[in-house]
């Protein structure tokens, strides 16, 4: 059988805080909501706006850096997999099933409620180093070379 992909990208803002909490042995956990919105016609011609909900889970270091820098209303990139999982729930004894997505990289985009692209950083949980803001590299400068704008061809 030939093996298969699982793999989510999503852009969008988180709904409410991070819930973090701690397994058995002690590994971080958070827990939180993101919010997409696709922009569709309706059948008079109007555009309307669609929110999709998701359910989103990061775990250890990645887990961490939502603790510590994502917010209700934080602008957020994740790459992640679907995920669904299935329970027996205790009160009524009815099969209850939730689709996740397992955060793999997180990027932050934006400040908390909107502010644009200030401040964004990523982390990624293969990254052996900690999560540090972006900064654009800046542009060379090759007035030192002698070249001028007469040698730029456009």
């Amino acid at each position: 059988m030939a093996k298969g992909v699982n793999k989510v990208f999503l852009l969008g803002n988180v709904g409410k805080d991070p819930e973090i909490r701690s397994s058995a042995s002690g590994m971080a956990i958070a827990s939180f909501t993101l919010a997409t919105a696709d922009r569709q016609k309706d059948a008079q011609g109007n555009w309307t706006d669609k929110t999709e909900w998701h359910n989103l889970v990061a775990f250890q270091r990645t887990a961490e850096i939502v603790r510590d820098y994502v917010k209700k209303g934080s602008q957020i990139f994740v790459e992640g997999k679907i995920q669904s999982r299935s329970w027996d729930d205790k009160e009524s004894g009815q099969k209850r099933y939730k689709t996740e997505i397992l955060v793999n990289e997180l990027s932050l985009l934006g400040k908390p409620g909107g502010g644009g692209g200030e401040g964004g950083g990523s982390y990624s949980k293969s990254s052996s180093t900690p999560y540090t803001a972006s900064t654009p590299a800046a542009a060379p400068d090759y007035a030192d070379q002698g070249i001028t704008d007469d040698d730029i061809p456009f």
